[in-house]
């Protein structure tokens, strides 16, 4: 059975514990790059990450973007949204219909 993580700073991904998610807290890029190598190998079939800390693993999530498992989406942590989600998601969107029915 695929599962669900969270990986974020501490405060932004806390809650989500509550929903039954797999929580994975990094204090540095270090520990998240880390960690985020072992979710992509480690049975889940999502792993959502926060904005900020995705921008410190942009080479590790464009790498892993082109497989199948795990998908990697992006969220806006305590600290603000950087709109670079939304901005993948759009382009996740595009890429599958063949053209952005999301945009205004």
């Amino acid at each position: 059975m695929y599962k669900v993580a969270v990986l974020g700073d501490r405060e932004s991904v806390g809650g989500f514990a509550s929903l039954g998610l797999s929580v994975f807290p990094a204090e540095d890029a270090a520990q998240a790059s880390e960690t985020f190598a072992r979710l992509c190998g480690g049975g889940f079939a999502v792993v959502f990450i926060t904005e900020a800390l995705a921008e410190e693993l942009r080479e590790e999530i464009t790498r892993r973007r082109g497989e199948r498992l795990p998908a990697i989406i992006e969220i806006p942590g305590v600290r603000g949204n950087t709109g670079h989600g939304m901005q993948s998601v759009h382009e996740a969107v595009e890429k599958a219909v063949g053209s952005d029915i999301l945009r205004n």
